[in-house]
């Protein structure tokens, strides 16, 4: 594929400012869109979009293919007629608050529906009558899976009685009928989140815009996926993970990381014609103009860790039919606007498996300063300039942060190899900018900037901690900061580097 020479940030929607517990499609959010197109930008990259759970994480969300109800804008509701006020619960929320998050969003969310239920015109009935219809073949499971799982007291659902864990006919249909009104809640939570989204996707692209989703290799365990496709995954007749993912010791750990995810039953996936993952990738490219798929080595092979292993370093790989993937893929949907996060342990064949279908990879700046060979130094990409450059990452401190915590023999070599070219930085405060302008400088394509870095914020804004269970995914930057000072020094810099699109 061919990317324009271009920039764009890195924010997930829970990190909007507001009123309310969450950061949510409504006002901030366009207000981020006004601001980057202000600021040259031609892309908004986002996390995953999926309904989380217990953790917060979304890449552990209830299904691959649903949005998160949190993000719905309850103002847009009440615009409609269907929620009476749209008042925040307090306030105001420097950080997402997820506990306040769960007690008031559901109640406000069942108020909008019997209200949707009592006010909405017919236009407004056809068209969730046709998004159940368009969406069915993941949604009606997923209606489903979430109204049981409202009856269990949140278990999950290998906790439920086994007629329902095994999915029984019988029990199933009992279950539809017993909870035909909880799962139609369900289903129009979704409409009303992919109606938001859609359009919040038209107007960046009215604003020469265009967004960038993220996809988690894998999906949770406790998801409506797993539960209603058991055979796609290595699962033993009690329907228990035979082994999960996660990945040797690396960069963020050096017991490796235990994800705990399924594995893919890769020949029974093969054998059904890959249909899950086309529609799973055919529906990510519907909310977005490029997916980056996290993991992407994973394709190539995996790594597989015994399901009773305490933590990764007992794994080992296996081989996965990425190719083969990839072709039915490229087939069935004729391209492949696809992002290779390609970082950790990279082979030759995963190489090779990204360049047979063009996928830029990823560059990440943060790991670049050890010397002259490292292929994340700028003067190492490739010259087709196929890639994508980055100061950090979700999973990286902030690049302030990263300077601060630095070795010195890190901070010498980067202090080296910036003035080289005309670069240089005072303090770790200036080392946002400085690899800002090394990344709007070199050859990749596309050059992407979690927004804590034009911000130059430190550690205390950190999106996640790979090895840190608890205390993630919260930060919110201050409304005040995104004036119009810096997005003229980001349209100035990408001026210079030629980054800013034209026409």
């Amino acid at each position: 594929m061919e990317l324009p020479r271009s920039y764009g940030l890195l924010l997930h929607p829970t990190s909007f400012p507001g009123p309310y517990p969450v950061g949510n499609l409504g006002a901030e959010a366009r207000r981020f869109l006004r601001w980057l197109e202000s600021a040259g930008a031609r892309w908004w990259q986002v996390l995953p979009l999926g309904p989380t759970g217990f953790g917060d994480s979304p890449y552990q969300a209830f299904s691959a293919f649903a949005g998160n109800p949190y993000l719905i804008d309850p103002e847009a509701l009440a615009a409609r007629g269907w929620l009476r006020r749209a008042d925040p619960p307090g306030g105001p929320f420097e950080r997402v608050d997820y506990g306040l998050a769960y007690r008031w969003a559901w109640p406000m969310l069942r108020e909008a529906y019997a209200g949707f239920r009592e006010r909405a015109d017919a236009e407004g009935r056809q068209a969730l009558a046709a998004f159940e219809w368009e969406h069915a073949h993941w949604l009606e499971d997923y209606a489903l899976f979430r109204a049981l799982k409202d009856e269990h007291g949140g278990a999950p659902w290998w906790r439920w009685p086994d007629p329902l864990k095994y999915r029984d006919p019988a029990a199933l249909a009992a279950a539809r009928e017993r909870l035909a009104e909880a799962a139609a809640f369900h289903r129009w939570t979704q409409w009303v989140f992919f109606d938001q989204w859609r359009a919040l996707l038209s107007e960046a692209h009215g604003r020469g815009l265009q967004v960038i989703g993220d996809m988690p290799i894998f999906v949770a365990r406790d998801s409506a996926d797993v539960w209603a496709h058991p055979e796609l995954f290595q699962l033993d007749e009690r329907l228990e993970p035979v082994a999960v993912a996660g990945v040797p010791p690396d960069y963020f750990s050096p017991t490796g990381q235990l994800w705990g995810n399924p594995l893919y039953d890769w020949e029974a996936l093969e054998r059904s014609g890959f249909v899950w993952w086309v529609q799973r990738v055919r529906h990510a490219l519907r909310l977005a103009d490029l997916v980056r798929i996290d993991h992407f080595r994973g394709f190539e092979a995996y790594w597989a860790v015994p399901a009773d292993a305490p933590t990764a370093e007992s794994g080992h790989w296996e081989k996965a039919p990425g190719e083969a993937l990839f072709r039915k893929i490229l087939d069935e949907l004729g391209s492949l606007p696809i992002l290779a996060e390609d970082l950790g342990l990279i082979t030759p064949e995963v190489e090779a498996l990204r360049d047979r279908f063009g996928l830029p990879g990823m560059k990440v700046l943060q790991f670049a300063f050890t010397g002259e060979d490292n292929p994340f130094l700028p003067h190492n990409y490739p010259e087709s300039g196929n890639c994508v450059v980055y100061t950090g990452t979700h999973d990286n401190d902030t690049t302030r942060g990263w300077c601060e915590h630095a070795s010195p023999a890190e901070l010498a070599f980067m202090r080296r190899y910036l003035e080289e070219r005309g670069l240089a930085f005072d303090s770790c405060e200036d080392a946002p900018w400085a690899l800002i302008e090394l990344a709007l400088e070199s050859r990749c394509r596309l050059a992407i900037f979690p927004l804590q870095d034009p911000l130059a914020l430190g550690s205390e804004t950190r999106m996640n901690y790979p090895s840190r269970a608890e205390g993630n995914w919260s930060w919110r930057y201050p409304a005040a900061r995104l004036d119009s000072a810096l997005a003229g020094r980001m349209r100035d810099l990408a001026e210079r580097y030629d980054r800013v699109r034209r026409g």
